[in-house]
């Protein structure tokens, strides 16, 4: 008898003459979306009292970002406070056609009656990302009337930005590949239910993922060009401060600064080091708390490790200060029992090092076990059960089955914790760091940080990031290198 199987549903294919309109249109909402991170194409930069780092996006939901230059013209009302509220009006309306549009270009992946559906929404965008601009530019010009009525056009500056012209030739080319689609869509037979492709799905499901990775990994890649002038905070990115390679070299011609990093390299090496080195300690924790019989008992104490990951590294010092400073607890109870003498913990800088790994495994010990666990619930129940038949105790299984079935996952994390091997953070030492300690306790990112911000070498700081990220990929490189030669398998 022969079985009967179902048809699988395919999407209808679309010719490539007909595609091609449809490429078009997914490729200008792409641009569009993206345009939306970038200040050089702001188009609510109305004033030149605006900052010029700020996005589309920064001008829509930020009013102090586009206030925080303006403290005097708003007081004196140079500037009304209804025309940023048009402003910012404005730029939000252009966000959420944008958005739109987004919806209709993802269901344009989709068979003929997806996309027939699909293209209502960008052809419900693109005008609002016209009238966005329209109401940009009657904030431009209230702006303008308002400065020539109090005498002060010089002081508020009015700018008409290119971005605005950008943005409205975007929506209305937006429009016209819409209503493109729509006429492929109407020639098209229409399916009884909307349908998309898996690999479709698959990318759809990926693409927010995709596009945080870009702007907070790839879209800060940017600010690399503070390297290479000489800038100041407040100050504007031009000619005349240009200054090429000069703070590349300074980094490794100044004396001092060279001592300073040679330090902060032997802290981060040390610290991240250790972590590698207990990097083995979450795979354990998941195996042995694999092989505890009471399913309720397994699910408290996972709870129970997994909570401080959410615990801020300022709490987790609060905790810290309760239990090890002069007052707490440790110096109290020592008090107790006759000891006149207290010793602060915390400021003692002996053993920095390895109390900083102990404060980081209690933290994150439960969480990094997770992806162990979950690995551990993928392993073939057959092989415990043959391994039982063979009469392997519990010893020998977590050797030959667990271990093993864990150990690709685990080389993967620790080939990643090596490429990073530089990037260990800095929110634990900065608030675990103090005057008798900074010397041991401060790593890379927290000296970046402090030249960055504490004192204002911005230029320095960004070169110093740069060369971090550029050790991070060799290291990820060779890592994986490493991997293929000795496992045969690539994690890149």
């Amino acid at each position: 008898m022969q079985a009967t199987v179902s048809p699988k549903v395919r999407q209808a294919r679309v010719p490539l003459r007909q595609a091609l309109p449809y490429w078009i249109h997914r490729v200008l909402i792409l641009f569009t979306g993206l345009l939306i991170f970038f200040p050089q194409a702001n188009p609510g930069r109305i004033s030149l009292k605006i900052s010029e780092f700020a996005s589309l996006f920064t001008t829509a939901i930020s009013r102090s970002t586009i206030t925080n230059s303006m403290g005097r013209i708003l007081r004196e009302e140079w500037i009304r406070q209804s025309d940023i509220t048009l402003l910012m009006i404005g730029s939000a309306v252009i966000l959420v056609g944008i958005l739109l549009s987004a919806v209709g270009g993802c269901m344009s992946l989709g068979n003929s009656r997806m996309r027939r559906r699909g293209v209502l929404f960008p052809l419900a965008g693109s005008p609002l990302m016209i009238a966005g601009c329209g109401v940009i530019y009657r904030a431009y010009q209230n702006l303008v009337a308002h400065g020539e009525e109090v005498n002060r056009l010089g002081r508020i500056d009015p700018n008409l930005p290119g971005g605005l012209t950008l943005f409205l030739a975007l929506g209305i080319l937006i429009l016209l590949s819409s209503l493109a689609v729509l006429i492929l869509c109407r020639g098209a037979a229409v399916e009884p239910r909307m349908e998309m492709d898996e690999k479709f799905k698959l990318f759809l499901m990926f693409l927010p993922v995709l596009l945080l990775t870009f702007v907070f990994a790839y879209l800060p890649i940017y600010g690399w060009r503070f390297a290479f002038f000489d800038y100041k905070v407040g100050d504007a990115l031009t000619r005349d401060n240009f200054v090429g390679f000069k703070w590349f070299t300074f980094l490794f011609e100044s004396a001092a600064t060279r001592s300073d990093l040679g330090r902060v390299l032997v802290n981060t090496l040390a610290m991240s080091g250790l972590g590698i080195a207990t990097s083995w300690l979450p795979i354990a924790f998941a195996v042995f708390l694999a092989e505890v019989p009471s399913t309720r008992f397994q699910r408290f104490v996972q709870t129970f490790t997994t909570i401080p990951n959410f615990i801020s590294w300022v709490l987790v010092y609060a905790i810290a200060l309760a239990i090890f400073s002069t007052d707490g607890f440790i110096n109290s109870f020592l008090r107790m029992l006759g000891q006149n003498s207290a010793v602060n913990y915390l400021d003692n800088p002996d053993h920095t090092w390895l109390k900083m790994l102990l404060w980081g495994t209690w933290k994150g010990v439960g969480w990094s076990a997770i992806i162990y666990i979950a690995g551990i619930s993928g392993i073939d129940q057959q092989l415990y059960e043959a391994a039982d038949v063979d009469g392997a105790n519990r010893w020998h299984r977590i050797w030959h089955i667990t271990v093993p079935g864990l150990t690709p996952t685990y080389m993967v994390m620790l080939l990643m914790s090596i490429a990073g091997i530089l990037s260990n953070g800095m929110e634990q030492y900065l608030v675990f760091r103090n005057a008798r300690n900074t010397d041991v306790i401060q790593v890379l990112d927290l000296y970046v940080y402090d030249i960055g911000i504490g004192q204002g070498l911005i230029p320095l700081s960004t070169v110093v990031g740069i060369f971090k990220s550029l050790v991070g990929v060799t290291l990820l490189f060779g890592a994986n290198r490493i991997s293929k030669a000795i496992r045969g398998e690539s994690i890149i």
